[in-house]
C-alpha cells in the first residue's frame, strides 16, 4: 500500500519504519526541515533500540522516504496516518489545535479517495470532529478511522511488529477492511484485531494508560505503607503478582511514573470526565500520588543527613523516565534535581543515553558525567532514579572508595538491602 505518516515524532517514525518493513511504500512527513534532512542522512532524532537500523534499511531499499511537503505526502498516498502531538493544556485537557489544523489542510489537498487514520491520542469525540471537517472541505471521498498505538518506549519495535492487539475504531466497513489487511502481517500468531466504534476506541486508549498509571500509583502507596508497618513490598509484590487476576506487570514501586503518555493522559481523562459532569476520584488520586512519590527519596535523604543538606554533593544515576530511551518528559529525575538544587545540594548526574536531553535545562547548575563512577567521586550519597541494566551490578568496592559517605537511596529497588548493609553501605529503598 501507499502510506503517509504525518508527524515523525516517536510514534510516527516507529510506525512508519515498521509499516515500510512489511513491504509498504511509506512517506514520513514533518514540518521540521532540520529533522527531515537528518532522517534522509540516516540520523535518528530519538533513541530506540533497533530503530536506526530499520529506518536505514527501508530507506535504502526505497520503501521509506521523508518530506516536508504535506501536499506530497497526501497526494502520493492512499492511507494517511496522523501521528501528531496532543500536548497538555494549562487546564489538563489535550490540546487538539495542531491535529485539527492539519486535518483542515489535508482536506483541502486530497486529490482522490483517501483513508485518514488518527493515531494521536485524542479526547472522545475527536474523530467525529475530524469527519465533519473532511466532509465539509474535501472534494473527494475521505474515510476516517482511529487506530491507537500501544507502544512502550524501549520496546517500541517489538510492540509494533508483534502487538498484543490492534484496535480499529471506524464505522466504515471499507476503512476496517483496509486496516485489517495492513496490520494483518503483525498478528499472524493470533493476537486479536478489535473492531469497534470510534468513541469506544478513543476511550480504550485513555483507559489503558489510566489503568497502568493506577497500578503504579497503587504499588507506590502500598510500598510506603509496607515501610511504615515493617513489611517488604518486594515480597508483597511477588505474592500478589502470582494471582492471574492481577498479573506481574507494572507492580514495581519506585519514584513515580513519567514519559509522554501516562501523566498527560491521566490528566486529560480527568478533564474529559469533568466536562461531562463526572468526577474520576480514583484517577485524580493516581495523579496526586505520583507527584508525591517523586519526593520520596528526598525525604529519606533529608532525614538521613538530619536536614543538614546545603553544600552536600549527590550523585544521581538515571535521567530518562525509564530505561532504553532518552525520553525525559515528566521524568522523576527532573523534579528530584530541581528540588535538590533548591536545597543547596550539588548534583552530579549520569545517564547512558539521556544527558543531551536535559543538559540545556539546567545549564551549569548540574554537572553531567560520562560514566557512573565519575559522578560518584566525593559524593555524600547516591540516588538511583532509573533502573538501567548497567546500574544493577556495579563495582561496589570501587563505589565505596569514590564516595565521601557510603549512602545509597535506591529509587527502583535494584539492590538487595542485606547485601548493601553487609558491604558497609547505608541503604534506603522503597517500601523495604
Amino acid at each position: 500500500m501507499k502510506l503517509s505518516i504525518i508527524g515523525t515524532g516517536y510514534v510516527g517514525l516507529v510506525q512508519g519504519a515498521c509499516l515500510a518493513d512489511t513491504g509498504n511504500h511509506v512517506i514520513c512527513m514533518d514540518i521540521d526541515e532540520k529533522k527531515i534532512n537528518a532522517l534522509r542522512k540516516g540520523t535518528i532524532p530519538i533513541y530506540e533500540p533497533g530503530l536506526e537500523e530499520m529506518v536505514k534499511k527501508n530507506a535504502h531499499e526505497g520503501r521509506l522516504e521523508f518530506t516536508t511537503s504535506l501536499k506530497t505526502a497526501v497526494q502520493k498516498s492512499d492511507v494517511i496516518f496522523l501521528c501528531l502531538p496532543t500536548p497538555q493544556s494549562e487546564d489538563g485537557s489535550a490540546d487538539l489545535s495542531r491535529v485539527l489544523q492539519v486535518v483542515e489542510q489535508i482536506a483541502g489537498l486530497v486529490n482522490g479517495e483517501k483513508l485518514l487514520v488518527s493515531k494521536s491520542t485524542v479526547p472522545v469525540g475527536t474523530v467525529d470532529e475530524i469527519r465533519q471537517i473532511v466532509k465539509r472541505r474535501a472534494k473527494h471521498p475521505v474515510e476516517v478511522a482511529f487506530n491507537p498505538e500501544f507502544l512502550k518506549e524501549g520496546t517500541a519495535l517489538q510492540d509494533s511488529l508483534k502487538p498484543d492487539r490492534v484496535v480499529i475504531g471506524s464505522r466504515s466497513k471499507k476503512a476496517v477492511e483496509v486496516l485489517k489487511e495492513l496490520f494483518g502481517p503483525f498478528v499472524r500468531t493470533g493476537n486479536p484485531i478489535l473492531v469497534m466504534d470510534e468513541r469506544s476506541a478513543e476511550m480504550t486508549k485513555y483507559a489503558a494508560n489510566a489503568f497502568l498509571a493506577t497500578k503504579i500509583s497503587f504499588m507506590n502507596e502500598l510500598a510506603n505503607l509496607c515501610e511504615a508497618v515493617g513489611a517488604d513490598v518486594d515480597l508483597v509484590r511477588k505474592g500478589i503478582a502470582a494471582d492471574p487476576r492481577i498479573g506481574k506487570l507494572f507492580l514495581f514501586p519506585g519514584v513515580g511514573y513519567g514519559g509522554s503518555c501516562l501523566p498527560k493522559d491521566v490528566k486529560a481523562l480527568v478533564k474529559i470526565a469533568e466536562e461531562h459532569g463526572s468526577d474520576l476520584k480514583i484517577l485524580s488520586a493516581v495523579d496526586e500520588v505520583n507527584e508525591i512519590q517523586k519526593t520520596i527519596l528526598l525525604k529519606k535523604f533529608a532525614t538521613h543527613f538530619k536536614n543538614r543538606l546545603k553544600g552536600r554533593t549527590v550523585a544521581l544515576w538515571g535521567l530518562s523516565f525509564k530505561p532504553q530511551t532518552d525520553d525525559t518528559r515528566e521524568a522523576p529525575s527532573l523534579a528530584i534535581m530541581n528540588r535538590l538544587l533548591e536545597m543547596g545540594v550539588n548534583v552530579k548526574a549520569h545517564d547512558p543515553i539521556a544527558i543531551p536531553s536535559v543538559k540545556g535545562l539546567f545549564g551549569g547548575r548540574v554537572s553531567f558525567h560520562e560514566t557512573s563512577y565519575d559522578a560518584l567521586k566525593d559524593a555524600d550519597a547516591l540516588l538511583v532514579v532509573t533502573e538501567w541494566n548497567e546500574f544493577r551490578r556495579p563495582d561496589f568496592a570501587r563505589m565505596k572508595k569514590l564516595m565521601k559517605h557510603p549512602v545509597i537511596f535506591d529509587g527502583r529497588n535494584i539492590y538487595d538491602p542485606d547485601e548493601m548493609k553487609g558491604m558497609g553501605f547505608y541503604y534506603y529503598g522503597i517500601g523495604r
